[in-house]
């Protein structure tokens, strides 16, 4: 496979790869030598969907420099919070006119890869993989802009059957071109229930430009937070409307639904949670029937969908506004990324960010890099 041509303006504007972080001074000899809380470096948030990678790594001290999200619906979420509204199609970008920055951030359209996604497509006779022709080729237009940009770090994420699909050449063909890329990769399959009351699994892929960084990074993936995991019933509204509950009529299908496919031997069907535990995947189809998480209500009631809000807190958002219908805010909250493990990951790149500069003070070279670019 091939990365996307650069333009001719993207060619010009190829910058000479290096750390571009501001200095950050070591602490004082015999003094514990940790990364700091936030460190300041800018961004690019692509794929942006309402802003998961944007929402943690201002918190670590990022700075947005450009977004880009093509559906108008996420663009108008992520404009009421963050201020911004995202540059659209990828596809029609010149790359010359994305602003240099340190770091690239993106969640790669993940449905042609997706277990689900698979499997729909395939019963439409629709292809998946780098040969959807909508989606699952644009990895190549990601490569293209770090091709002509050559951020630091690259911090991308996608669905846990990345690694496996099509037997597993879809993930080497990523993993050869990052290495052609010049970049050191790592990468792990975290699952957010660590962090949030949801089973979540996501390929989370951190690499680092070999030409700033000449010597391979002590990197480290996270592990979930110590002590009590986080309830479903911590995110659960205490007087949610009642229009969230199933009419009998839907709840009788549903019910009538699993109960065919556990007669043949599948196990499709609904998914009724447990507040006192963690529920299944959130998934960009919740808003059809909510059947995935149902929330319980007693032997006598239909149970429920979750409410927007509770879809926002079950991903780890902080609560803002929601400027979209139902619909609209289902699928973007069950296409998004979880912004604590965002979050978490992005701390372990920042202590090897850290790392290298305190490395290059102590040897008294002048490390290779320069004041944030506002």
């Amino acid at each position: 496979m091939a990365s996307a041509p650069l333009s001719h303006r993207a060619k010009k504007s190829r910058l000479n790869p290096q750390l571009k972080l501001p200095y950050v001074p070591p602490r004082p000899q015999g003094r514990d030598q940790t990364a700091p809380s936030t460190l300041p470096f800018t961004f690019i948030d692509l794929f942006a969907g309402i802003g998961g990678f944007r929402s943690a790594l201002e918190k670590l001290g990022g700075s947005c420099r450009f977004s880009c999200e093509w559906d108008k619906y996420s663009q108008r979420t992520y404009a009421a919070w963050y201020g911004d509204t995202p540059h659209g199609d990828i596809r029609n970008l010149e790359i010359a006119d994305i602003p240099d920055h340190d770091l690239l951030a993106g969640g790669f359209p993940c449905q042609p890869f997706s277990i689900a996604g698979v499997s729909k497509r395939q019963s439409l006779g629709m292809a998946h993989g780098f040969e959807c022709e909508t989606q699952g080729n644009l990895f190549f237009h990601l490569a293209g802009i770090v091709e002509a940009k050559r951020p630091a770090v690259l911090f991308l994420e996608n669905v846990k059957n990345l690694k496996s699909h099509d037997a597993g050449r879809t993930w080497q063909v990523i993993r050869q071109r990052l290495h052609e890329l010049g970049y050191w990769i790592f990468d792990q399959i975290i699952d957010a229930a660590g962090w949030v009351p949801q089973h979540r699994e996501r390929v989370y892929i951190v690499c680092f430009d070999k030409k700033a960084f000449p010597v391979e990074p002590v990197f480290e993936f996270p592990q979930p937070p110590e002590g009590e995991k986080p309830k479903l019933s911590d995110i659960l509204e205490e007087a949610p409307d009642p229009k969230y509950t199933l009419t009998p009529h839907l709840w009788d299908y549903l019910q009538r639904y699993a109960e065919g496919h556990r007669a043949r031997g599948n196990g499709f069907g609904f998914g009724l949670a447990d507040p006192g535990g963690i529920a299944r995947t959130l998934s960009a189809r919740y808003y059809k029937d909510g059947a995935e998480i149902l929330i319980p209500q007693g032997k006598h009631k239909p149970p429920r969908r979750l409410t927007p809000l509770e879809c926002a807190r079950l991903m780890g958002f902080d609560e803002k506004a929601i400027v979209v219908s139902d619909t609209q805010a289902y699928r973007q909250f069950g296409n998004a990324v979880v912004p604590k493990v965002v979050e978490a990951v992005g701390r372990e790149i920042l202590k090897v960010l850290f790392a290298y500069n305190a490395l290059h003070a102590i040897q008294g070279v002048r490390p290779c890099v320069s004041s944030v670019r506002r």
